[in-house]
């Protein structure tokens, strides 16, 4: 059991690291672009399409472009953009519209918001692919 933590421990430790930078960097974000009450969550839903576009790039990056030491992907992946992205805040912006009486806003977001994300990591890794591999070709 204690090997098992030890080997783990490096992973824990860059997963929490990686989402108190992403977190930060998602606080920043609101506090520069702050939500208008009752309207729509533009920055909530750009964070998290422009986080699932980084996760796009970033699996291409090191599943089929080129090697990456076994820690990159906890940091940046899980940590990082995990932190960054904020699924449990589209849950509660979805929430308040609806209690707003703003169905329409909530409903809007509610199909946009997931739409918009995996449309993001589709593009991000298409054009990844296509970049990536091209100037390095793969691994």
């Amino acid at each position: 059991m204690a090997q098992g933590w030890r080997s783990q421990a490096p992973v824990v430790a860059v997963v929490a690291l990686g989402g108190a930078v992403g977190a930060a960097a998602r606080y920043a974000a609101a506090l520069g672009w702050p939500a208008r009450s009752g309207g729509f969550p533009w920055t909530t839903f750009w964070v998290n399409v422009a986080g699932c576009a980084a996760m796009g790039v970033l699996m291409v990056a090191v599943t089929e472009v080129r090697y990456a030491h076994r820690l990159v992907r906890p940091f940046l992946g899980t940590g990082v953009l995990g932190g960054f992205t904020t699924f449990s805040t589209y849950a509660v912006d979805l929430r308040g519209l609806l209690a707003d009486g703003r169905p329409g806003t909530g409903l809007a977001y509610l199909a946009a918001t997931p739409l918009a994300a995996l449309t993001a990591v589709w593009l991000a890794s298409w054009a990844a692919r296509r970049g990536l591999k091209r100037g390095g070709g793969p691994r």
